[in-house]
């Protein structure tokens, strides 16, 4: 299995405006929500994150992508604007058991150069999602955990090639979260990743002008793209300091594009750390 590192301007924005969602869809880093007195939380914060990750390239990809970043972040938390952790873009409506929002979520790009199974076809860009995404807040969990539901349904656009439409996406799961007495604050995560065919080409298909003797053409369906489980955890070091984690494991089984010749594993595993500093933050708190 080969490795490399590659980081992209483009991704780097995105990862300075939302904190990132690493890979095609990947699991988003906790930021920084340090506790003021009173109630609430800041209705603005700037500071700056750094992190490292390793993970497949795309879904069923054999070659595996290092990312190490060190940038400035910013956090809004309007009544119906918002940029934070979840979502750069508008929250339509929220109730204590409904949300709806729209906005974006990013990914990092790869080129092909770097990835065997893909020599000579065109890269894999840096992809921007944009669309809408509802949330509903089940209660509680077993030990003391909250429970809900998320489902977002987004057009996939690459920042790389003028915003060029790369398909649809559907991803539904369900998130535990909990905090333990330690002040530790995790979550876990289970849901999927589906997209229409435009979305199966962009990852998994293979134009006969791109065939080769070891990859034949393929032509890419809609359908599951990759099943997911996430694991993520965050620890407030002092008011300003916050460290992160994350894990997650994508499989590829039963999906719709499994026979394609650029899926070389089943399955492919997510890992990551990282450290924020929160530098300014505003005395107005609000709720979140």
């Amino acid at each position: 299995m080969s490795t490399h590192s590659r980081v992209s301007r483009p991704a780097a924005l995105l990862v300075s405006l939302a904190l990132f969602s690493p890979g095609a869809h990947a699991e988003e880093a906790p930021q920084a929500q340090p506790g003021l007195p009173g109630t609430g939380k800041p209705l603005w914060e700037l500071g700056v994150v750094g992190f490292s990750s390793s993970q497949p390239a795309y879904p069923g990809s054999g070659v595996r992508t290092n990312r190490g970043l060190v940038v400035p972040y910013a956090v809004y938390r309007g009544e119906f604007w918002r940029v934070d952790r979840d979502t750069v873009g508008l929250r339509a409506v929220k109730t204590p058991t409904f949300e709806l929002d729209v906005g974006f979520a990013g990914s990092f790009g790869t080129s092909s150069d770097d990835l065997p199974a893909r020599s000579g076809m065109p890269d894999l860009g840096t992809l921007v999602e944009f669309g809408p995404r509802v949330k509903w807040h089940l209660g509680a969990g077993p030990g003391g955990s909250r429970l809900r539901a998320e489902a977002a349904l987004r057009g996939v656009l690459d920042l790389s090639d003028g915003l060029a439409y790369r398909g649809l996406a559907f991803e539904p799961r369900l998130v535990l979260e909990n905090r333990s007495r330690s002040g530790w604050n995790h979550s876990a995560s289970l849901g999927l990743v589906a997209g229409n065919r435009r979305l199966g080409d962009t990852l998994y298909g293979v134009a006969p002008e791109f065939a080769t003797g070891s990859r034949p053409a393929y032509a890419a369906d809609g359908g599951l793209v990759a099943w997911r489980l996430g694991l993520t955890a965050s620890k407030s070091l002092n008011r300003d300091w916050l460290l992160f984690g994350f894990a997650r494991l994508d499989s590829v089984a039963g999906a719709a594009n499994g026979a394609s010749p650029l899926v070389e594993q089943r399955s492919g595993a997510t890992v990551g750390m990282g450290l924020s500093y929160t530098w300014a933050r505003s005395t107005t708190l609000v709720p979140d």
